[in-house]
């Protein structure tokens, strides 16, 4: 098979097409024309070709997954998860996390304590938060020190009420429609029903 031509493309990541004799053409990043010494005219032998591929799947893996780590946190299993959402391979989705976390790019702690904190931020919160590590992949055994930081929810509760409520007294249909919507925010019942005590003394238990 020889390689006719080496064209450019308007990808953003500014792919390369290579065009075979074959009528076969493949995206490739620059810097495996360039690993490989490719140039138009040269013979690529059915042996090569493998490792040409392999060369570019690799290579696509590892561009996509700097591109995802450098605009959020993430955990060494959601990179790979998210490698794969993309169409890269098993198998090369697997190499570019190694190959990131054998430059110590990746964090798992870090990425557990983010999360807490962007939870935080938006007032959810316990369960709202264990909800979005598990979407996250990250791994249980560093739930508990990332909740640790978790300030108490007393804070948040009441800022949710005042903003709802708006500085008036609601009534009690008001009031239990502010406590479902806690709940859906991860508050546990407790701290929600003392919050809504202040608005209602005589509020339900349950």
């Amino acid at each position: 098979m020889r390689l006719l031509a080496i064209e450019q493309t308007r990808s953003p990541q500014g792919k390369l097409r290579l065009r075979f004799d074959s009528g076969e053409a493949m995206l490739v990043l620059p810097a495996v024309v360039a690993d490989l010494s490719l140039r138009p005219g040269m013979d690529i032998p059915d042996a090569a070709r493998a490792s040409l591929e392999a060369a570019a799947g690799s290579a696509s893996a590892k561009e996509r997954a700097v591109r995802i780590l450098s605009a959020a946190t993430v955990s060494r299993a959601e990179l790979e998860h998210r490698l794969r959402q993309k169409g890269e391979s098993p198998e090369n989705a697997r190499q570019a996390v190694e190959w990131l976390d054998g430059l110590s790019l990746l964090d798992d702690e870090a990425a557990a304590r983010q999360i807490v904190r962007s939870g935080t931020a938006k007032g959810y919160g316990a369960a709202r938060i264990r909800q979005m590590l598990y979407a996250k992949h990250i791994p249980r055994e560093l739930w508990d020190e990332a909740l640790a930081e978790l300030p108490e929810q007393d804070d948040a509760i009441d800022a949710f009420l005042q903003k709802r409520f708006r500085g008036r007294q609601p009534d009690r249909t008001e009031i239990r429609r502010a406590a479902d919507a806690l709940l859906r925010r991860g508050h546990a019942w407790g701290d929600i029903r003392r919050a809504l005590e202040r608005y209602d003394p005589d509020f339900p238990e349950e």
